[in-house]
Order: structure tokens, then sequence, then C-alpha cells
């Protein structure tokens, strides 16, 4: 069985692995696919592109986006990006100079309560995009925590003391600038939801409604109980099953790359059924490498190994 990969970070956003390098083991553990999708940005993915063709392995360019439905956050994957993404790239370059605000307001926040943060140290820390697990990283070098959880849990977190909201795009803005690439979409981890049974199914109908395309089924945290529910909600809503292992590197040294928590088994077979579904939403096309499978009759998502 073919092993793939669908959600992973590198350094580009909160991952300790160079894209490079996280493709390089990739192909070490045997992997015959993988997925770039750094939160909010796709700055990786050239470098990953390029890794990819040193390595003989297949890349699919991704991103993963925090996305708002009212007041749930809810992350969206982008899937299969072409080389020069337009409206995409201008969103999240926007974003991203929100992203520098925000954590400007969050060492605001930690000043006022006796923890002077300088920005450019937590910015040394970073090798791409700037976020909490940097500032948290930065309270842990100077000791004012003992750890990423205490950092999250005194400081970064929802209810943390120095929190400040994210900037997100909408549900809708999302699929749009997704689907304008001729992405496909796909929720990310739906266990974060917190939801079952008919709240999820009413959600989940909702979202495909409004433009999803897939639903990460395999992952890393689900049980078994919620994969098969995952599972049973993408054959009623006609939807493409995705699965990853969300590989951080060193900020999740007990997440391996495409076996998660050693349980994960993400058969190669998914990608043929995600391309075949871009296929028939964006006809064939694409940039060298983004090349769709055509495949038919591939609508229903295999059972979990």
């Amino acid at each position: 069985m073919a092993l793939i990969d669908l959600h992973t970070h590198s350094t580009a956003s909160d991952g300790s692995l160079f894209p490079s390098q996280l493709v390089a083991l990739a192909a070490q553990n045997g992997l015959a696919a993988l997925a770039l999708t750094d939160h909010d940005t796709l700055d990786g993915l050239a470098e990953a592109r390029t890794a990819g063709r040193v390595h003989g392995l297949e890349i699919i360019a991704g991103v993963e986006l925090s996305v708002a439905d009212g007041d749930r956050g809810v992350h969206i994957l982008g899937l299969f990006l072409p080389d020069r993404p337009g409206r995409l790239a201008d969103a999240l370059a926007y974003l991203r100079e929100r992203r520098h605000n925000r954590n400007r307001r969050i060492l605001d926040k930690l000043r006022e309560q006796g923890v002077p943060l300088d920005y450019d140290a937590v910015t040394a820390l970073a090798r791409g995009a700037v976020g909490r697990p940097h500032i948290a990283q930065a309270l842990v070098a100077m000791g004012a925590v003992t750890s990423f959880k205490e950092a999250f849990t005194r400081y970064l977190g929802a209810h943390g003391r120095a929190y400040v909201p994210k900037d997100k795009l909408s549900l809708a803005d999302a699929f749009s600038l997704l689907h304008a690439e001729g992405a496909l979409t796909v929720l990310a981890h739906p266990y974060i939801l917190g939801l079952a049974g008919p709240a999820l199914a009413e959600t989940v109908g909702r979202y495909r409604d409004a433009g999803l395309d897939a639903i990460e089924a395999l992952y890393t945290e689900h049980s078994q109980a919620q994969t098969l529910e995952y599972l049973a909600l993408a054959r009623r809503f006609g939807l493409a099953v995705s699965g990853g292992s969300d590989f951080h590197g060193a900020a999740k040294p007990e997440v391996e790359l495409g076996r998660g928590r050693g349980n994960l088994r993400v058969d190669i077979t998914l990608l043929d059924i995600l391309k075949a579904r871009r296929a028939r939403r964006s006809g064939p096309a694409g940039p060298a490498g983004q090349a769709d499978s055509g495949e038919k009759g591939l609508d229903q998502p295999p059972l979990p190994v």
C-alpha cells in the first residue's frame, strides 16, 4: 500500500523543517506523495516543488486557511494550487500584515503584565510567518514560562491573559478564493468543531452547499468512531475524503510524518479520488505537476485500513 500525507507544515509557517527537509523526510519515510499546507502562506511551495523533483516525490501545493464561520473558527485546506496564485496570494499578503499587527498587540498585553518581550526577539525565532508559537518559544527562552503549554494556558490561548483574536477570512471568501485558483477545498481535522451527530451533519451539509469538496476524515487525532462518522458524512453529502498527519516537526514531536501517532494510514487511492473530483470541478488543466487523473467512478471513499 503506497502511503501519502496531505496535511503538513514547514518553516514557512509553524513547522520546524524547511520545505526541502520536509520533502526529504517524506521520501525517506517511503511516502508516494506529500501536500505542503502551511498556515495562511504559500511561501514554502516553490522550494517544496523543487525538492520533490530531486527526490522523485509528487508534491501537492496546498495551504491551510484560518476561516471564520460566525463565532466558530474553522480550518480549510486548499489542495492543488497553481504555480502562481493570484487573488489568493493578495488576500494572504493582507492577512500577513494583519497578523503582524496582532503579534504586536499580544506583546503590548504581555508588557502590561510585566513580561517585556521584544518583537525582534520573536521574529528571530521564525524562519517564515511569525505567530503565537514563536511568541511562546520566546517566552520559554526568557524564562517567563517553563513550556509551550504553559505559555498558551497562561498567556496566548483563547482564555490567556494576552490573547488577541485572529483576523480570518469568511467561509464564503475562503471557498471563493480557493476555487478561483482551481483548488479543492477540504474541511481540516473536523474533530476540532466539537460537534457530532445531527449538529455535525447540519454543519457539514451547510459547508458542502457553500462549496466544500472534501473532508479530512483520516487524521492523527481522530478516534476510530470519529473517523467512521466522518466517512459516513462524506458518503451522505457526496464529499471526497482526504487525510494527513498535520506534521509540524519539533513543535509536535509525537506526530510522525505520514503516520501520525503511528496508526495513520492514508492510501494513495484517495489522491486519485481527489484529483478526479478536482477534474470535474475545474476541467482538465493545470500547471506542470498538477495534472488531473481524469478517472471516473471514484466517488465512494474507502474505509480506513
